[in-house]
C-alpha cells in the first residue's frame, strides 16, 4: 500500500472538498480505496494469526465511508480527511480501529459510546473486578503506548447505584472505554508500519478482552 499516495490524495481532497472535484478524481479515489482494502485484508490475516479469538473482518466490511454524515452534522465538510477502518469487528463488541489521515493518524481500540445496556455491563464488570482493568491500564508499556483512557464527556457524579468511595470511581464515570495511539507521518510511511500495527494490537488485547467479556455477560 502506497500510503504516501494516499496522503497526497487526501491533501488534495481537503483543498477541494466538494463533489465536483471528487467526481473528476473518482478513478484515483477508487484505486486508493481498493489498495487500502487489500492492505486491510493482509492485516486481517496477520492479526488473526496472533489471536485465537480474533473475528475475521474483510477489508470491504471494515473500511468506513469517506463521506461525512451531513444529515446530522451539516457544518462538516463533504468528505473526511482520512481513511478509517475497524478490524476484529465482532457484532456487539469493540473493534480495533485504524485511521490514516492528513491531520491525524492513529490506532485505537475499545468501546466508543456504548448503548446504555452495554455501558451498564461494563460498569458491572468494573464493580466486580475493576482492579483487573485498572492493572491493565496502569501497566507501564500500556501507559507508554496509549496514555490514559480517552476522555469523552465523563460523568461529574457517580452513576446511579455506585457509591462515591468506590475504589474504581473514576473508571465508573467514563462513558467511552477506549484508548488511542497517535501515529506520526514518519511511522505511517516507514517500512515498519505493519509491525507497529501488530505490536499495538497485542498491547491492546488484554484491555479489549476485558471489555468484550463484560459485553458478553
Amino acid at each position: 500500500m502506497d500510503f504516501n499516495a494516499l496522503l497526497e490524495f487526501l491533501t488534495d481532497l481537503n483543498r477541494n472538498n466538494n463533489r465536483e472535484w471528487m467526481d473528476e478524481h473518482r478513478k484515483d479515489y477508487k484505486a486508493l480505496r481498493n489498495a487500502f482494502i487489500q492492505w486491510l485484508d493482509v492485516m486481517d490475516s496477520r492479526l488473526g494469526a496472533l489471536d485465537p479469538e480474533y473475528y475475521p473482518t474483510p477489508g470491504k466490511r471494515g473500511i468506513n465511508r469517506i463521506n461525512n454524515n451531513l444529515l446530522f452534522h451539516p457544518d462538516r465538510p463533504v468528505y473526511k480527511d482520512h481513511f478509517g477502518a475497524g478490524l476484529d469487528k465482532a457484532p456487539g463488541k469493540g473493534d480495533f480501529y485504524i485511521q490514516i489521515g492528513i491531520e491525524e493518524s492513529l490506532l485505537a481500540g475499545g468501546v466508543w459510546r456504548p448503548a446504555s445496556g452495554d455501558l451498564s455491563r461494563i460498569r458491572e464488570a468494573i464493580d466486580y473486578d475493576g482492579e483487573v482493568l485498572e492493572g491493565i491500564l496502569q501497566k507501564p508499556s500500556f501507559k507508554n503506548m496509549f496514555g490514559n483512557l480517552y476522555v469523552d464527556r465523563p460523568l461529574k457524579r457517580m452513576p446511579k447505584g455506585y457509591s462515591a468511595d468506590h475504589p474504581q470511581a473514576d473508571l465508573l464515570k467514563h462513558k467511552t472505554f477506549a484508548v488511542v495511539r497517535p501515529l506520526s507521518k514518519t511511522e505511517v510511511l516507514s517500512g515498519a508500519f505493519e509491525d507497529i500495527v501488530l505490536e499495538t494490537y497485542l498491547e491492546l488485547l488484554p484491555f479489549r478482552t476485558y471489555l468484550n467479556r463484560a459485553l458478553s455477560v
